[in-house]
């Protein structure tokens, strides 16, 4: 599933290649096309994200709300728009842009209200300028389940998901499996700071990387990470590999349907 800074890149992309425009808007997959008829041939007035929810504006219409779930994704293209294939579940185009969405979990048209119902359900998102860590502190501060889950529990922080939450819980020393309510305020302070960076380069990059130049391969003659994700990372998916600062091997388990990655060495469990 696609994480935060992902759905704020395609906010961004939406916004540059839409923005106060006029639209030609179809659903050839059939899921949408009511609403879609409604929103064509008007104006996209904005793009927005909040944690791994995507929300375009179309003024008096309402928005847009999708969540691309586990297969979802959209593709972009310039030119005129070539004939749309039938699982495309949301077309927007106008003379020299086109995007395809496929595979949503959601998309659908949403009122102003029902929008801020969203918004109501999601924790502080790092990326959002202006929202408050707090709230998410308090539920941390206050919880018996792990830090772990915490991190990925979307009512507490929107947009975090696996890989973030491994990468920076490894970069602060945080145990997995200490309890919310035993993490240090100091911690839970840098622990914010450091999603807020990471994520905006990763919205910057359109790549998640986690490790410091030290740890870059070149600074450490080792080949590059080759994976789907992409990226330079610590433990993310590197299970029985050693660790690139102490050299333990990193370890899997699963944690709310999950895999969970950690380095024991790095990340001591507190006695």
């Amino acid at each position: 599933m696609p994480e935060g800074h992902t759905i704020h890149r395609l906010a961004a992309d939406h916004e540059e290649r839409f923005g106060g425009r006029v639209v030609r808007a179809s659903s050839p997959q059939g899921k949408f096309s009511d609403a879609a008829a409604l929103l064509d041939r008007t104006v996209m007035e904005s793009a927005e994200a909040h944690g791994k929810h995507l929300f375009l504006g179309f003024g008096p219409l309402g928005w847009v709300h999708v969540h691309l779930g586990l297969i979802g994704r959209f593709g972009f293209g310039d030119g005129p728009a070539p004939p749309p294939t039938a699982t495309v579940r949301l077309r927007l185009a106008t003379a020299g842009h086109h995007a395809d969405l496929r595979g949503p979990a959601a998309c659908e048209l949403v009122t102003d209200p029902e929008k801020a119902a969203l918004h109501a359900r999601l924790g502080p998102d790092p990326l959002r300028p202006g929202d408050d860590p707090e709230p998410a502190w308090n539920r941390v501060s206050r919880s018996r389940v792990t830090v772990a889950a915490l991190l990925m529990d979307q009512r507490i922080i929107a947009g975090v998901g696996n890989v973030y939450r491994a990468e920076v819980l490894f970069r602060h020393g945080v145990d997995p499996f200490l309890p919310g309510r035993e993490l240090p305020r100091p911690v839970w302070d840098a622990l914010w700071a450091d999603l807020v960076a990471l994520m905006r380069e990763g919205v910057r990059t359109n790549r998640i990387d986690t490790v410091r130049p030290e740890h870059e391969p070149g600074a450490m003659g080792r080949p590059p990470r080759r994976d789907d994700h992409g990226g330079e990372v610590y433990v993310y998916r590197r299970a029985a590999m050693p660790c690139l600062v102490c050299g333990t091997e990193v370890r899997t388990a699963t944690l709310a349907a999950r895999n969970l990655f950690w380095c024991p060495g790095c990340q001591p469990a507190r006695s």
